[in-house]
């Protein structure tokens, strides 16, 4: 396996993602596999796609913008932007959330373990209406 061929295939894929095409995650995902992120924890491969079909329901032009990759042995970390408009409220302003992805493949070239890493509380709840006025005021009480 050529983890860095393996990595650049699997962000290429995301950076592509549509509604079809998230049929095809068995072609870069075991079985098996294990996802996690701030709001799902999750195994098998018709439970990481029904949280990716889900990300077209809930939101307007989601799309992921991959900006680096580390490789090291059978694993990678991913940084990347998520892009999208809300659809219920404040649908004009195209909203990023920043994180990182950590992928293990095994040794078949599949993901076997994808783990999100982002701050729901900064990157979300904040730039909510009601909940991220109350976010921005915890915050700022943290911080004096």
């Amino acid at each position: 396996m050529d983890t860095r061929q393996v990595t650049q295939n699997l962000a290429t894929f995301f950076e592509t993602l549509t509604p079809q095409s998230v049929s095809q995650l068995h072609t870069l995902y075991d079985a098996q596999a294990r996802f996690k992120d701030p709001f799902n924890e999750v195994q098998g491969l018709p439970e990481i796609e029904r949280i990716f079909r889900h990300m077209y329901v809930a939101l307007d032009q989601p799309h992921f913008v991959i900006t680096s990759q580390l490789v090291d042995g059978a694993q990678a970390f991913l940084t990347w932007e998520f892009r999208f408009r809300f659809k219920r409220f404040d649908t004009t302003t195209l909203q990023t959330v920043r994180g990182g992805s950590h992928v293990v493949f095994n040794e078949q070239g599949l993901v076997t373990m994808h783990r999100d890493y982002w701050d729901a509380a900064e990157e979300l709840y904040e730039k909510l209406p009601v909940v991220g006025g109350v976010m921005r005021w915890l915050k700022k009480r943290a911080n004096q």
